[in-house]
């Protein structure tokens, strides 16, 4: 079999791979969703992802060893990991080949001629380790296996399942998934210009492994000089644009194989000797432009700490998930894969914007607003699934704050707020405990205090009071369902008296819940007052886990009358508001 098919069989393997382990990211019962699926197993292959998070943490999180094995091939073999295992790789390349069926053979040797520009990936890659060194993990954005999780995760899988439903109960949405899509779109579409656009002149990650296979002993090589014509089909099929004719540049070879397959003298070769043609182990790389990537990426950091985004000027509407570590610390992790808003089986988990500053971009955070309820309570998926840690892997006893965690207490993500502004006990005089109702903290962190108001235009002349029946000379206000248990009738005159509930209503006349033993005297002619029964909600902030429960379901669409904000939340002491003893996150 030649080399060039077995290339294609891998990368159709591992591009299959991917996406089914993508579609397997989805909580439920069946053996095909996230029953014990490696989900984060190409996210674990990844060096790059390894490298930054030692920098930025000083530690190397124990899932992501298995970079090691990709290092390991790559100072063996060369980028083996871009030609044969790269799933962005692979869709880069499909579409390049597509695009060019049929093109001239000058064509095809212009467009993967070698590029001096070919270097600005390893700027780029210059820039994403200073930022690490400093603490902030940037490579999410531009790294081929976050950004393809990322982009498959929250666009492609939701709408592909939007109609079907087959991977949710009910059509998935993400906020600002256009722009996430619309970057997959990009990526892919220059392709168009030049194949492997993205893969020559972009990736960090490829850049990292050029540096570390420049020097492999195992490489494409050109057997000898003295055969070689002037055909060049080398150099019209190279999809890393690496210079295969001539003065080889190893480290922007992707290990492609076109070479062998086509060289009609068979002089191109897999060997572990020099390029009889001569070798370059590194495209010319502008030290300027490394220096000043280095230097910004330096400067950069220091700029966003200084904007306080994770301090006291944080924005009170970014809540991280649970189990997130604290803000400094879990902008050194996170690494924007998606694979947490992935799982999450409420659709809560979104990717923001802004809400921490730009390098805060396209990471998780909470919008309560969205998805199928808050953060359910029984539900520990998006610790399991960060591969980085990020999010700390919680047990739902730890989450609880039960058993050994009990001193502790339970997991907070903030602390609901009641907007008296818009709640409709307190400024509509309309009756509704929903948020009460739906605490799920035992006891509920939501309480009432029970009031009664006038209705307005609630007040007429009593025709007669007989039992539990109360006739009016008039008819009662229109609009109100006074038989729903939520109205009450008491004497205009006795606004101390004790309001009688009623329980039915026909045309005037009111039935009470029992005669009103405490209203002697109440003569014909006297005025009545109908009150409404409202229960206001209070928010015990020592009980409440921001479980956004209550602002999901609140009936007053748009803004919601009851808010979750990141005061309180556990993993961080700068939004405490209570002094008690409660938990951080380690």
């Amino acid at each position: 079999m030649r080399i060039v098919t077995v290339r294609r069989i891998s990368q159709g393997f591992f591009l299959a791979l991917f996406l089914w382990l993508c579609v397997a990211a989805t909580v439920g019962p069946q053996w095909w969703q996230l029953r014990g699926w490696p989900i984060n197993w190409f996210l674990g292959l990844d060096p790059l992802t390894a490298l930054t998070t030692l920098l930025a943490t000083g530690t190397l999180y124990a899932p992501l060893a298995w970079a090691l094995a990709t290092v390991a091939l790559t100072a063996l073999l060369g980028r083996a990991f871009c030609g044969f295992v790269c799933p962005l790789g692979a869709l880069n390349q499909l579409t390049g080949w597509l695009s060019r069926r049929g093109a001239k053979p000058l064509e095809r040797a212009r467009d993967n001629a070698h590029h001096r520009l070919q270097g600005l990936k390893y700027v780029i890659l210059a820039f994403f380790l200073a930022c690490a060194a400093l603490g902030s993990v940037q490579t999410g954005l531009l790294d081929p296996l976050p950004l393809l999780h990322r982009s498959v995760n929250l666009t492609i899988l939701p709408v592909l399942d939007a109609r079907t439903t087959v991977l949710s109960d009910e059509p998935r949405a993400y906020e600002s998934a256009w722009t996430l899509g619309a970057v997959l779109l990009a990526v892919i579409g220059l392709n168009l210009v030049r194949p492997r656009f993205f893969c020559r002149f972009l990736c960090p990650l490829g850049a990292m492994l050029g540096l570390v296979g420049r020097f492999a002993p195992w490489r494409v090589v050109k057997a000898d000089q003295g055969r070689c014509g002037d055909c060049r089909l080398c150099e019209q099929y190279c999809e890393g644009a690496c210079r295969p004719s001539g003065e080889l540049v190893h480290s922007e070879c992707v290990m492609c194989m076109n070479c062998l397959s086509q060289c009609p003298s068979g002089r191109m070769g897999f060997a572990a000797r020099p390029s009889a043609a001569g070798e370059q182990p590194v495209t010319d790389i502008s030290r300027r432009g490394a220096i000043v990537a280095v230097a910004a990426g330096a400067l950069t950091v220091p700029l966003w700490r200084v904007g306080a985004l994770a301090d006291t000027g944080r924005s009170a509407l970014l809540i991280r998930p649970p189990g997130s570590l604290d803000e400094e610390r879990f902008l050194s992790r996170c690494i924007r894969c998606g694979q947490c808003m992935r799982v999450c089986p409420s659709n809560i988990i979104q990717p923001s914007l802004f809400e921490s500053g730009v390098q805060g971009l396209w990471t998780p955070s909470l919008n309560f607003r969205t998805g199928r309820s808050g953060c359910q309570v029984n539900c520990i998926a998006c610790g399991q699934a960060c591969p980085t840690a990020a999010i700390r892997p919680l047990s739902l006893e730890e989450k609880h704050g039960a058993g050994e965690y009990a001193k502790l207490g339970p997991v907070r993500l903030g602390t609901a707020f009641v907007d008296r502004s818009r709640c409709l006990p307190w400024v509509m005089d309309r009756p509704c405990i929903v948020c009460q109702e739906l605490c799920p903290v035992s006891p509920k962190a939501i309480h009432t205090r029970t009031v009664f108001e006038p209705v307005r235009g609630g007040t007429a002349s009593v025709a007669r009071l007989q039992g539990d029946a109360l006739d009016l000379a008039t008819q009662p206000p229109v609009g109100l369902n006074l038989g729903s248990g939520d109205y009450a009738v008491r004497p205009l005159s006795r606004p101390d008296a004790i309001p009688r509930r009623i329980l039915a209503q026909a045309g005037s006349r009111l039935t009470l819940d029992r005669p009103p033993q405490n209203w002697p005297g109440l003569t014909r002619g006297e005025r009545a007052e109908i009150v409404v029964r409202l229960q206001r909600p209070y928010v015990d902030p020592a009980r409440c886990i921001g479980c956004g429960m209550c602002e999901h379901e609140c009936p007053v669409s748009g803004l919601r009358a009851i808010r979750v904000y990141s005061e309180n939340e556990s993993r961080s002491t700068k939004g405490r508001m209570l002094i008690e003893q409660r938990r951080t996150e380690a």
